[in-house]
């Protein structure tokens, strides 16, 4: 049985390796600029949507804050390299660290609330730092900040981009996963089944919330910072979007916040689908879309898709007599 469970193992980690190899390798086939930049967008929400489910889905804290942290993120690794003449790629952890600074400083407080309350709470983190920021003229203001695009042609900056993404939504998930698989994992999840018994049993409940939410913002922070050099130029209205907290609350939620394979699945399907949605129909019917999707997915999936079909395609054991 263990000679079985360890092929298995060995299976799987080839048939990864394998994939991601192909994938590295897709910007080689040179294909259209646009099927890269679609990919770099799949891998920044698959990372955002990993890094979200550290808190709202194994601690059970539903955050629509998101943005704060990724533009964050962002805004701390464009006036970095602004002011000192270094790669952004270099600035990106620092963003991270202003996130998650900002989560410190914010995380202990918000967490004494649950439930709706926190969620609603979450809301207005983005709104408060973009009014702070565009008001103030030394952090672009209402004008945005641009950042010096690397220093080669189109083709290569995406290709350039398409890998540091996908190593970067590779790291998150392997947080992620990391996370899952340890004792602080563990007293997360005992947090999301019931905080009052966890906290009964000796978990120290605040604590490991805080350091959830601290490494939550982190990693959207640094997304946020390698995005900040993709696109250029940021804009307070967009960096901090709400849409952007939504889409990767429904990436989860979609995919399941159970396990980390949820997120992959969330991001995947829906940034396919919220592209074909924004080109083809608009973004605002989209937004309607997004909503009826939510309610399908509280009312008939809340578990997430990935539980639903790993039940439906697992093989059925026939009772024993």
């Amino acid at each position: 049985m263990r000679v079985v469970k360890g092929f298995k193992n060995t299976r799987s980690l080839i048939v990864l390796v394998v994939g991601l190899a192909l994938l590295a390798g897709f910007p080689l086939l040179s294909p259209p600029i646009y099927f890269l930049s679609l990919l770099f967008t799949m891998f920044m929400y698959m990372a955002l949507a990993q890094s979200w489910n550290i808190l709202g889905g194994y601690v059970g804290y539903i955050s629509f804050g998101h943005a704060a942290f990724f533009g964050l993120g962002a805004y701390s690794t464009a006036l970095l390299a602004r002011a000192i003449d270094l790669s952004p790629f270099f600035f990106a952890p620092l963003g991270g660290l202003t996130a998650a600074l900002f989560a410190a400083l914010v995380g202990y407080p918000s967490l004494r609330l649950k439930g709706p309350y926190f969620a609603v709470l979450t809301v207005l983190y983005a709104t408060l730092i973009q009014t702070f920021i565009v008001n103030i003229h030394a952090l672009g203001g209402a004008t945005g900040v641009w950042v010096k695009p690397l220093p080669v042609d189109i083709a290569t900056n995406r290709t350039v981009f398409f890998e540091v993404m996908l190593a970067l939504a590779l790291i998150v998930t392997l947080v992620a996963r990391r996370v899952e698989g340890s004792k602080f994992g563990a007293g997360l999840v005992a947090i999301r089944e019931d905080e009052d018994v966890a906290q009964a049993v000796g978990i120290h409940s605040p604590f490991l919330k805080l350091w959830a939410f601290v490494l939550s913002g982190f990693l959207a922070g640094v997304v946020g910072g390698v995005y900040a050099y993709f696109i250029s130029y940021l804009h307070p209205d967009f960096s901090f979007s709400i849409q952007i907290s939504l889409l990767v609350v429904l990436m989860a939620l979609f995919g399941g916040t159970r396990s980390w394979h949820g997120p992959i699945v969330g991001a995947v399907v829906l940034s396919v689908i919220n592209e074909l949605l924004t080109t083809f129909i608009g973004a605002e019917v989209a937004r309607i879309l997004y909503g009826l999707l939510f309610v399908v997915l509280i009312l008939f999936m809340p578990n997430g898709i990935y539980e639903y079909l790993k039940k439906w395609f697992s093989p059925r054991i026939p009772d024993r007599v």
